[in-house]
């Protein structure tokens, strides 16, 4: 029997969304923990799902943040890197008038795409019935490196 249902591997990051706009008429932006690999493993979790994460954070309060918040979302992190170096990865998040989104990153680089492949908990990808990655993680070279690590170790 496998101790987890899903693991997944790519970014966790702050989406600085929108929440109003202040007295001298500036956007007002809200802090809140993001990243679609996070995302699915939140909700997976909320259905008393069994989830893990592979990825990397800054040392920083953006990263200690997300960590807190994927432990009280019950995702085990033993597989998430702090990073002592490089930020955690930060996105805008704009709200178009037809409902869709733009997303600015600020990530040159994020701790997310300095994942390296021997920083992979590949004890956990054993573990698991279903590996999920997100596609953010085959944008630089490093991530890109790892994610194509776990694939072939989770075949």
């Amino acid at each position: 029997m496998k101790k987890y249902d899903v693991v997944a591997l790519g970014e966790v990051l702050i989406d600085f969304t929108q929440n109003g706009i202040s007295e001298q008429g500036n956007p007002i932006y809200e802090a809140n923990p993001g990243g679609a690999p996070c995302n699915v493993l939140s909700m997976l979790s909320r259905l008393n799902r069994k989830t893990a994460f592979i990825g990397k954070v800054g040392q920083d309060i953006f990263g200690k943040r997300l960590g807190q918040v994927l432990r009280e979302c019950g995702i085990d992190t033993a597989g998430l890197v702090t990073d002592q170096n490089v930020r955690t990865t930060l996105a805008f998040v704009e709200s178009l008038p037809d409902g869709d989104r733009d997303f600015s990153f600020y990530r040159n680089p994020g701790a997310d795409m300095m994942l390296e492949e021997d920083q992979l908990r590949l004890d956990l990808l054993k573990e698991t019935k279903i590996f999920h990655y997100g596609t953010l993680s085959m944008t630089h070279e490093k991530v890109r490196g790892a994610t194509k690590k776990a694939v072939l170790f989770a075949k």
